[in-house]
């Protein structure tokens, strides 16, 4: 926005801290946001999955040279972020927010952000307020923007002899199973020099630690004899929130709900949700010289993003509903993850950040042998037979 000609303040709570995260990011976004190579720990051109019965598939065959998806460590990424940003000339605040006070009416007036800075109170009166503030927003709830479902991740990062660390140089893996998570996967992804390892759920989040020792125990000797040197866990929230933009105030990221069901993806939808909301401040008051109202963050933002986005959502979740419910309808997505058309359409979906355009001969097997695989592992009922309609 500053490079645009509006006066921004971007607060940070803690710049070294590190947010629990994957880590992974498209290979669309170090385009898009000039993220250079060095910032990446890891270029993956493997992945497996690896279904209850231990089936492994190997998920990349597809893969061109010049493509990879990109690892790397949110303390590294957020402060080249953050960096930029300040370069560009936004005023970088160090702070904890505290507290949003709206004016009367909505649409005039200041609002007032109330922030402690080294154990002092302090505040500024701002035009627009673009909440980047994670799952417990103080923004969201200064708006009444509603509550959210949200998952539990838990993560450890685990330091490998260098000879073990080698195994996982390219290659990224994914477990699917009732005793990693009940609804959704365990993970292991490499960094620089240590792998993360973890998992996530929905419906049994006190349980988190019991799937925790189970993808440790699925990924077996291939980390044995590492250190754990650092325990993180974090929510993700499950879905959009049911206000979004409300007066001069916007959400985006993950204070939005913009975290994609299926994967856990968030890092790239934060982003490009704050740059949206951002050229939309810009556009909509020409620059900083007019004041701007809901209507044009609604139409400038919200509109725009729902435009672009909301399909690729949509799918996921259903997605997730046909596949993630239990353990025949995990193999029957192993299975399935094997067929080379599969993987070329979920790369080229998930690396550029577009639906991809299926072949309709190829799309209609597709279609076949998904329902031929939930056939064989016995899960496709009713209800399936509707989901699958919908997609």
């Amino acid at each position: 926005m500053s490079t645009g000609g509006v006066e921004t303040f971007l607060f940070e709570r803690n710049v070294s801290g590190s947010k629990p995260c994957g880590g992974a990011i498209p290979l669309c976004m170090l385009d898009e946001f000039s993220i250079p190579r060095d910032i990446v720990d890891r270029e993956v051109t493997r992945m497996r999955i690896f279904s209850p019965s231990n089936l492994c598939v190997d998920f990349g065959k597809t893969l061109l040279p010049s493509e990879f998806i990109a690892m790397t460590r949110r303390e590294v990424l957020d402060s080249f972020l953050r960096a930029k940003a300040q370069a560009s000339g936004a005023r970088l605040i160090t702070g904890l927010v505290t507290r949003l006070d709206l004016p009367a009416h909505l649409d005039s007036g200041p609002y007032v952000i109330h922030y402690n800075v080294g154990g002092s109170k302090k505040s500024v009166a701002v035009d627009v307020v673009i909440g980047a503030d994670g799952v417990h927003s103080q923004v969201a709830k200064s708006i009444g923007a509603g509550n959210y479902e949200y998952a539990l991740a838990f993560q450890e990062r685990i330091k490998l002899p260098e000879e073990e660390m080698e195994y996982y140089r390219d290659l990224a893996e994914m477990y699917v199973g009732d005793d990693v998570s009940p609804d959704f996967y365990g993970w292991v992804f490499p960094k620089c020099d240590h792998v993360a390892v973890g998992t996530g759920t929905v419906k049994s989040k006190s349980d988190i630690k019991k799937f925790q020792h189970g993808i440790r125990a699925r990924a077996g000797p291939k980390i044995r004899g590492g250190r754990v040197f650092k325990v993180e866990a974090h929510p993700i929230p499950e879905h959009p929130r049911p206000v979004r933009v409300r007066g001069r105030v916007a959400l985006v990221g993950d204070a939005a709900g913009y975290v994609t069901k299926c994967s856990g993806e968030g890092i790239y939808f934060a982003a490009k949700s704050g740059r949206m909301c951002g050229q939309a401040v810009v556009e909509a008051s020409e620059g900083g010289t007019y004041m701007i109202n809901e209507r044009d963050l609604k139409r400038e933002y919200l509109r725009k993003w729902d435009g672009e986005y909301r399909s690729t959502f949509r799918f996921l979740n259903v997605l997730q509903k046909v596949f993630y419910g239990n353990d025949t309808s995990r193999e029957a997505l192993v299975e399935l993850c094997g067929d080379e058309y599969v993987q070329r359409m979920t790369f080229d979906s998930y690396l550029y950040k577009k639906l991809a355009k299926g072949n309709p001969w190829e799309d209609t097997k597709m279609a076949m042998n998904t329902i031929g695989s939930l056939v064989r592992c016995n899960h496709l009922g009713k209800k399936g037979m509707e989901l699958l309609s919908n997609v």
